[in-house]
């Protein structure tokens, strides 16, 4: 049975910033070595640079070429070249500067080449073979550098689901959750329904496989289907009251004792398991998998960042490899539920600490005074809070006596 904690590890976390430190650290220790053959590699590490940005921007002029002739209406516009072709075919910015930098520095240096026949002869042929091999895919980014692109630049297809997911309905029905637990207890009132704080949020299920059921209580016999809490009805996109409504499972444990909840599955997982079965699509199983994990991700750091959605909500990431236990989803459910019961904190009163009265036997008469409840000398801090309603702030009133 997996912890809780291996949901987290089982989530992949953003790239970090090693093949750059990696990169830095060769390039270091190769210098270090080269430095000690002879003052003339500074301009063999200029001629490298040079030849090395040359190739990028002969096969970006060849980007350019395809987009002028045959996309600039329909993929720019007709806007300008300047603004918008140059940067997006990789004629701007770094390159470039790099490219003109080099330039620079090899003129004012020397080529390290005793023919400069040679010279122009190899650069060439460093600029003219990196576009060629570019061009046919040799010299093309790997798959993880395309998913590294596609994260950070947010262009997966977990990343608009998981906004269209909370931006079309978390958004809309999690601020009013509480209020309609509040009324199904109202009308349940023979029921111990949510009794515990864990089920007061919604729980949400992303199972690996994307593979969901239309009931749950289809998939575990544990599960049984309770009620429907009260509509929410809101107008959306055109559609006049349109209706929002989760449901209430009973989840009874392996006591024979009931838990309600309010639990569903995430509905864009839908679209993600007919796009894997759509040959059209390019969509197999284990970029599904990577999905929906994306998903999983990118759905938490946005809810998390959400003040209307806080404490409304549970994701639970539902594994695959559970070994046909028929009973697997309800433990799950349990699980989380024992889980956010055990992170409440129960306010109780300090311990009782005797205080020992210094004039106690002593044989000294005390005035007689009103009785006190002296504190005890130390104690742990608690917080203090009070039940009574707010009230007003009290006008000032004159009591001075001449």
């Amino acid at each position: 049975m997996h912890r809780l904690r291996d949901q987290d590890a089982l989530v992949p976390q953003p790239r970090g910033s090693l093949p750059k430190a990696c990169g830095v650290v060769v390039f270091t220790i190769t210098m270090s070595c080269f430095g000690f053959l002879g003052p003339e590699n500074g301009g063999w590490l200029i001629m490298a640079v040079l030849a090395l940005t040359l190739g990028p921007l002969l096969h970006g002029i060849g980007l350019l070429a395809e987009e002028m002739l045959f996309h600039s209406n329909t993929r720019y516009r007709g806007k300008t070249v300047l603004k918008h072709m140059l940067p997006a075919c990789g004629l701007w910015g770094r390159t470039l500067l790099t490219a003109a930098l080099a330039g620079l520095l090899q003129y004012l240096v020397g080529h390290p080449l005793s023919n400069e026949g040679q010279y122009w002869k190899l650069l060439g042929l460093c600029s003219v073979t990196y576009t060629l091999l570019r061009s046919l895919g040799v010299l093309g980014p790997s798959d993880v550098e395309v998913s590294e692109i596609c994260e950070g630049k947010k262009m997966n297809v977990a990343h608009g689901l998981a906004w269209s997911f909370y931006l079309g309905y978390l958004q809309l029905v999690l601020p009013h959750l509480e209020d309609s637990i509040e009324k199904f207890r109202a009308t349940h009132q023979s029921s111990t329904s949510f009794r515990g704080r864990g089920s007061h949020r919604l729980l949400i299920l992303i199972p690996l496989n994307s593979n969901i059921a239309n009931k749950l209580d289809s998939e575990d016999d544990n599960i049984r289907f309770y009620d429907n809490l009260p509509e929410l009805e809101i107008d959306r996109a055109g559609v006049r009251r349109r209706v929002y409504k989760h449901s209430v499972y009973r989840v009874q444990d392996n006591n024979g004792q009931a838990h309600d909840c309010v639990a569903e599955y995430a509905t864009p997982l839908v679209t993600l398991y007919n796009m894997s079965h759509e040959s059209s699509a390019g969509f197999g199983e284990p970029e599904r998998r990577h999905q929906v994990l994306l998903f999983f991700r990118t759905l938490q750091d946005i809810l998390d960042q959400s003040l209307e959605c806080r404490n409304r909500y549970k994701l639970i990431l539902i594994h695959d490899d559970h070994g046909e236990d028929p009973h697997f989803l309800s433990k799950t459910i349990l699980r989380h539920l024992k889980q956010q019961e055990k992170e409440e904190f129960c306010l109780t009163p300090p311990p009782h600490q005797e205080v020992r009265d210094p004039f106690r036997g002593a044989g000294v008469a005390l005035p007689s005074a009103p009785p006190m409840n002296p504190e005890p000398l130390s104690r742990e801090p608690t917080l203090m809070y009070s039940l009574e309603e707010p009230r007003p702030l009290k006008e000032a009133v004159e009591n001075s006596h001449y």
